[in-house]
């Protein structure tokens, strides 16, 4: 457990930016009066998502690599960051959806159907506390392995040669 202790503070840490994120967006109107434009603006949670990574990984390869990183081990800490925040996923998703921002799902479900983009039926099947933990543990699963992947890439570091 020593092992992965960097792994673990950093996909909890993760989590907390998630759900401060969806606090920032619930606090400005993203999820109730401005739900119009929140397909364009919670995509810009990538660029926290990603600082964190780098952060996590620039933490493993100083204080338990001792500054020096290869890619595969670069990889591996993302992985094991990817597979605790994955697993925590529907967790962090119930509390989204029912303590930050429990009228959601019925504000964008009346959003879509009035604005002709979904029937109700169909809106209904789409939005709803169960899809949403799907989606957020396939998401989680999936952006993880890319974000690790290319982050690895960069945070990389070789012994200096003597």
């Amino acid at each position: 457990m020593q092992k992965y202790r960097i792994e673990i503070k950093w996909a909890l840490i993760f989590i907390a930016v998630n759900l401060a994120w969806m606090i920032g967006e619930k606090a400005v109107g993203l999820h109730d009066t401005h739900i119009d434009k929140h397909m364009i603006y919670t995509n810009f949670f990538a660029i926290p998502a990603i600082i964190v990574y780098v952060l996590a990984l620039l933490d493993k390869r100083k204080n338990f690599y001792g500054g020096v990183m290869n890619y595969k081990q670069g990889f591996l800490t993302g992985l094991w960051i990817t597979l605790i925040v994955t697993v925590l996923s529907p967790l962090t998703q119930y509390i989204i959806s029912t303590v930050i921002t429990p009228d959601y799902f019925s504000t964008v479900i009346d959003y879509v159907v009035e604005h002709d983009m979904m029937t109700e039926e169909a809106a209904r099947k789409q939005f709803n506390l169960k899809n949403y933990i799907i989606q957020a543990t396939i998401g989680a699963l999936i952006m993880g392995v890319v974000t690790s992947a290319i982050v690895a890439i960069f945070t990389r570091k070789r012994e200096k040669p003597s």
